[in-house]
């Protein structure tokens, strides 16, 4: 998946709750989603509005008042929606599921599939601050999702993260997701 789609994606809560939702066959109207994902109605319009500008979701023309309009998955946004659902398969409870409405917890689970440096994953990820990045990979840590070795074959160690668990599982559900 690309990874630019996948930070924006992850930026707002909801998203991938209300796209995994949407595969499921809720309704797209705001009532039904608002009751399946548990948000509240200001997070779950901000997400909703932030898949609008994706491009992920459109109106269904035709369906829904003015002022409760009705939405549909494009054609971009069904295979997001079924990458979504395969993480929300992963992770059905909504404890854990929290963990994954954090910023940069998916983005960092789709770079850690293999092992890697703190250095390659910021690359990877691009806009993540230190700061952000390290406490991420402390949470998935603490989750054992993401396990961290360190490294004794330089001269100077260093930290490596992999995922594992249920991170590497969503790992995978994200590689084989859009492409």
């Amino acid at each position: 998946m690309d990874m630019q789609l996948l930070v924006n994606l992850t930026s707002k809560a909801w998203s991938l709750k209300i796209l995994a939702q949407l595969h499921a066959g809720i309704p797209g109207r705001q009532a039904p989603l608002i009751g399946s994902t548990g948000a509240s109605r200001s997070s779950f319009a901000a997400s909703l509005d932030h898949l609008f500008h994706l491009g992920l979701l459109e109106r269904n023309p035709g369906h829904g008042h003015p002022l409760r309009p009705e939405f549909r998955l494009t054609d971009k946004g069904k295979a997001v929606a079924a990458m979504a659902s395969r993480i929300e398969e992963i992770v059905p409870d909504e404890e854990a599921f929290a963990v994954l409405r954090r910023s940069w917890t998916v983005p960092i689970l789709a770079v850690t599939g293999t092992p890697s440096r703190f250095s390659s994953i910021k690359s990877g990820l691009g806009p993540v601050t230190d700061r952000a990045l390290s406490k991420s990979l402390g949470v998935l840590e603490e989750r054992e999702w993401l396990r961290r070795d360190i490294d004794l074959s330089q001269r100077t160690p260093f930290p490596i993260y992999l995922a594992v668990n249920a991170g590497l599982n969503i790992n995978q559900a994200i590689s084989a997701g859009v492409r």
